[in-house]
């Protein structure tokens, strides 16, 4: 999945650049400020209702654990519904060994590793969804053409994938980290 931050200012529309620009913030960000600009980026991909209820039950282990069944679960149908050549049978099968290790560090509280992980799951869900076109340097553009919530969605994974996506999470706050990884997790729950 390319990369969009070189060209995100093209691609994104104003209101979603800012709750972008905001959310992954190269300073160092106070956890309730931060929080408030995840939520501002869960409205803008249409999932405020329920990022605001995990973030504010995520402490709970129980609320968490349930969240990620359903999207284990959500995740799980989306691989097995998609079409994919002989040859790519192969990609799902480790794309679903993948979210079993996914959450696995979520539950640990292993974040970071988790971020990373998160990335490469969603760069897999990119290709069984879209083909050779998630791979080419156009693919943030193409899916805000599709959809602009979607556009944002798969710039938030192509980020995290990214040299300055990676540099931040070294840096963040491991309750900034969580709030998000809630953001995919929410999004792909509810996809």
């Amino acid at each position: 999945m390319q990369s969009c931050c070189e060209t995100d200012n093209k691609v994104i529309p104003r209101e979603f650049r800012n709750a972008a620009a905001h959310l992954f913030s190269p300073e160092k960000t106070p956890l309730k400020t931060a929080i408030n600009n995840a939520k501002t980026f869960a409205r803008a991909l249409g999932i405020n209702s329920d990022y605001s209820r995990c973030v504010e039950t995520y402490k709970e282990g129980k609320d968490l654990q349930d969240l990620l069944i359903s999207f284990q679960n959500n995740v799980e149908l989306l691989i097995q519904k998609t079409w994919v050549e002989k040859a790519d049978e192969i990609k799902k099968d480790e794309l679903q060994g993948r979210l079993a290790e996914f959450t696995e560090k979520i539950i640990n509280e292993n974040y970071r590793q988790a971020l990373e992980e998160f990335g490469i799951i969603l760069e897999d869900l990119a290709f069984l969804f879209f083909g050779s076109q998630s791979e080419k340097s156009d693919f943030t553009e193409y899916t805000f053409r599709i959809d602009l919530q979607a556009g944002l969605f798969w710039w938030y994974g192509s980020f995290l994938c990214s040299t300055p996506g990676l540099e931040w999470a070294k840096a963040a706050d491991k309750s900034i980290l969580l709030a998000v990884l809630l953001l995919g997790i929410c999004y792909l729950t509810n996809f």
